[in-house]
């Protein structure tokens, strides 16, 4: 089978290993939001979603176009062994609304947001070579007071309003990480100097000196970037 949307998600900040978790996952709807008292987090589900594409899509298999307040993802995943001495990372580009994931039944983050990424460490729960149950629970209450856009408030699109989407419906990827590792850089233009800030958070600072640089563009007239240092600073632990 050929796994949907399987390009690499983040083309600005590239890291060779990776791999994709797009494909099919099983699936449950959860009209009345009772899934985890009802053990959904520990056992498979009836039917099966073609991931990332979200469970009112025709592309998904799935086709629900009703009110969809909660629904539930699983789906075994082996972390590869070549990542040992590594921690492992599950990304989600964009989960709507509200979600929760497990990993063997252990909750081990939550993201509020329908439309940003997040990411979630797996580790000390997985291991680089074993295999582990992912499950995501997502929740979207159409009566909660939360930013929706033009998705429809009412069953049936009208006017402007389209069909609301709900559930996964961006790629999900993970890839290893070390404990100490760039965050993804931010880039902010300054016009008036005709240059450009460069920020690289670290997932762990350490003290220790750290160094800006200035860079000039080049503006067409024969002129070459060039890198001045300035003095180093202290980071804060």
């Amino acid at each position: 089978m050929t796994i949907p949307r399987s390009e690499y998600p983040r083309p600005q900040f590239v890291r060779n290993e990776w791999a994709c978790l797009n494909g099919p996952w099983s699936f449950a709807v959860d009209p009345g939001d009772s899934g985890r008292e009802r053990g959904l987090v520990e056992r498979a589900y009836e039917q099966e979603i073609l991931v990332p594409f979200c469970p009112e899509s025709k592309l998904s298999g799935i086709g629900n176009t009703d009110f969809l307040n909660a629904v539930w993802y699983r789906r075994d995943v082996t972390a590869p062994a070549a990542w040992a001495s590594r921690d492992v990372w599950v990304h989600f580009q964009a989960v709507d609304y509200d979600a929760t994931v497990f990993v063997n039944a252990n909750e081990v983050c939550r993201h509020r947001g329908g439309w940003t990424p997040f990411s979630c460490n797996l580790a000390p729960l997985v291991r680089p070579g074993e295999t582990f149950a992912l499950t995501v629970r997502a929740r979207d209450d159409h009566r909660a007071h939360t930013p929706k856009g033009k998705q429809a408030s009412s069953y049936k699109n009208r006017g402007c309003h389209y069909t609301r989407t709900t559930g996964i419906w961006q790629t999900v990827w993970m890839e290893p990480l070390a404990r100490v590792h760039m965050r993804r850089p931010r880039i902010m233009p300054d016009l008036a100097a005709g240059a450009f800030h460069l920020t690289v958070p670290l997932s762990q600072n350490r003290p220790g000196p750290c160094s800006k640089q200035n860079c000039t563009t080049d503006t067409g007239r024969g002129q070459t970037p060039s890198w001045r240092p300035r003095p180093p600073l202290p980071t804060a632990a």
